[in-house]
């Protein structure tokens, strides 16, 4: 069995922007369209006002996960792990260290926004101590999203 290891990447890596299509075309067979249109800059994710990680298998990319500053609190964005690799505790890591990454740049809360045809991540989310606060962000007068935070 080989190791998964999760390290800092950068968002604008060929490998991370192929990795990220594969997250986009997840979210558009489960809610249509694109995927996820919410604007995100090839610097939301640079230090110290954010940040992107990736796991890698040794031979290629199986998931990825962001922050970005968002007022005092950090955003999850793009928490992706590959269908070959799930539940195997991937996510829940890779949740970890986007907690402590943020919680390192001083952020007081990790929010996310999700939607309702993810039952696996939200029950990821509320299993790692995440509640339901208002709906936030681009989708947030959607139906089927969910917002969520932690206190970090």
């Amino acid at each position: 069995m080989y190791e998964i290891k999760i390290r800092m990447a950068d968002f604008g890596d060929p490998a991370v922007r192929a990795l990220l299509m594969d997250v986009l075309g997840e979210l558009s067979e489960r809610y249509g369209g694109s995927g996820d249109d919410t604007p995100i800059g090839d610097d939301d994710f640079t230090p110290p006002d954010g940040a992107f990680f990736v796991a890698d298998d040794g031979e290629r990319l199986v998931g990825c996960a962001g922050w970005r500053r968002h007022g005092d609190d950090a955003e999850l964005k793009r928490m992706f792990t590959a269908r070959s690799i799930r539940g195997r505790g991937l996510g829940r890591r890779m949740l970890a260290t986007i907690e402590e990454s943020a919680r390192a740049a001083g952020c007081r809360r990790l929010i996310l926004e999700t939607g309702d045809k993810q039952p696996e991540a939200i029950a990821l989310y509320e299993s790692a101590g995440y509640a339901r606060i208002e709906d936030f962000g681009y989708y947030k007068d959607e139906a089927d999203v969910r917002s969520f935070a932690k206190d970090l």
